[in-house]
């Protein structure tokens, strides 16, 4: 019998920039009754992204943040969607790149990560806001 819980985290970002969250995936799962199955992890929003990356040197997402700048920067002469400021539509782009959901399997209560990997939340926009994130659990 497949077994459903679904939570909902509220976090406030400092602008630009990325937050580590697994520890508090990985708290949903101590008070969760599902042992075994998958995390699926969704942000509500079109200009943040969520990501697994490296979560032992912080400069892994200092470059992240210099080629999504690359990528996707602010105030292109190009865009035409810039109704909330010169990071508007660079802030829809990067998140395309970062993705809004990622999927984590766990097993006997613990987030199957690899020994360097981290679940963050990247804020693409220059102000910081609240994000709400939905975190699914099945198994």
């Amino acid at each position: 019998m497949t077994m459903t819980e679904q939570h909902h985290l509220t976090l406030t970002t400092r602008g630009r920039g990325s937050t580590e969250i697994t520890d508090d995936i990985a708290a949903l799962l101590r008070t969760s009754s599902i042992t075994t199955g998958v995390a699926h992890v969704f942000v509500r929003h079109t200009s943040c992204g969520l990501a697994i990356t490296e979560n032992a040197d912080a400069s892994v997402r200092y470059d992240l943040e210099t080629l999504l700048a690359r990528w996707a920067p602010d105030a292109d002469p190009a865009y035409r969607h810039d109704l909330e400021g010169d990071d508007d539509m660079a802030a829809h782009a990067r998140s395309l790149l970062t993705g809004c959901s990622v999927s984590i399997p766990f097993t006997a209560g613990r987030l199957l990560l690899g020994t360097w990997q981290g679940i963050y939340l990247f804020e693409h926009r220059t102000q910081g806001h609240r994000r709400e994130i939905v975190v699914t659990l099945t198994g």
